[in-house]
């Protein structure tokens, strides 16, 4: 038998998709407008959402190709893109896997040893992380400043130097991991020790593969966080080949000339397409661990 939806229901539904697709159309309507300005001539940020001619020039020169124009002359590409790219890759890789790492650690140690002031620790780690990372910029410059000098690699205008300021930043990500291993029984960890195994196999084989999924979502949203930084990375970093994307865009938009359709053409790829291709395929590479875990 046919269920038949009332007139009330059926116009709640109706208000409730408009509603959405105004939303979305809402949301959408910046992404499209980026594009456009990627694809107009010049650099002008004002103009129809449609161009009236395509050009490709704002790509080229991101990729590194010169465009010749009609009346001869030839721009080179201003800045090197494609190293800033891999200079944000690079950083924001090797940052999220050692806080994995360094989280995963001292989550073990908080959710199944026992040590004085291990509550205090706690407590403190997370009030420490509330404070704005603006408040520690003239400390950052003047340890980085410091330490460049008996440790180069990690001093200022090194990209070890930002990876290692970055690492500080595990206080929420620990108190993530520690919550989720506190939902895996001790029992499990017990058994293995029962068969043998040290403390350290225990955690290495047991635990941590039943860890898979958070250790996943802190990887990822580690990740984003180190590609979008801006202002320890713009603190940091000096040379413009040591630039982050983040850090590079700025070149664009400065008081007497502002480059609207390169920013937007650099902008784009680097906000859309790694924020939703690394976080979505790494998500998708975790689910058959993740199904496991749980």
């Amino acid at each position: 038998m046919a269920m038949v939806q009332p007139k009330s229901q059926k116009l709640r539904l109706f208000i409730t998709h408009l509603g959405l697709l105004i939303f979305i159309a809402a949301i959408m309507f910046p992404l499209l407008m980026v594009i456009a300005i990627s694809l107009r001539e010049g650099n002008l940020a004002t103009g129809s959402l449609i161009p009236d001619k395509i050009s490709w020039e704002h790509w080229r020169l991101a990729l590194g190709f010169s465009v010749e124009h009609a009346d001869g002359r030839v721009t080179p590409p201003p800045f090197p893109v494609l190293l800033w790219l891999w200079n944000s890759v690079k950083i924001a890789g090797i940052t999220a896997i050692g806080i994995v790492a360094l989280s995963t650690t001292c989550a073990y140690a908080f959710a199944r040893m026992r040590f004085p002031g291990k509550a205090t620790l706690l407590k403190g780690m997370l009030i420490f992380q509330m404070f704005p990372a603006v408040l520690s910029l003239v400390a950052l410059y003047a340890l980085f400043d410091r330490l460049g000098q008996y440790i180069p690699f990690i001093g200022l205008n090194t990209h070890g130097g930002v990876i290692f300021a970055y690492l500080g930043g595990i206080a929420l990500h620990v108190w993530t991991i520690k919550g989720y291993f506190e939902t895996i029984d001790s029992s499990l960890e017990e058994a293995a020790a029962l068969d043998g195994a040290t403390p350290w196999q225990a955690f290495r084989l047991v635990l941590l593969p039943l860890s898979v999924p958070i250790l996943a979502v802190v990887f990822i949203l580690s990740f984003i966080a180190a590609i979008t930084e801006v202002p320890v990375a713009s603190l940091l970093l000096r040379d413009v080949d040591s630039y982050t994307l983040a850090v590079g865009m700025q070149q664009y938009l400065n008081p007497q000339n502002y480059l609207w359709g390169d920013f937007c053409r650099r902008r784009r790829p680097f906000r859309y397409s790694y924020h939703s291709g690394v976080p979505v395929g790494a998500t998708l590479a975790g689910q058959r661990p993740d199904g496991r875990g749980v």
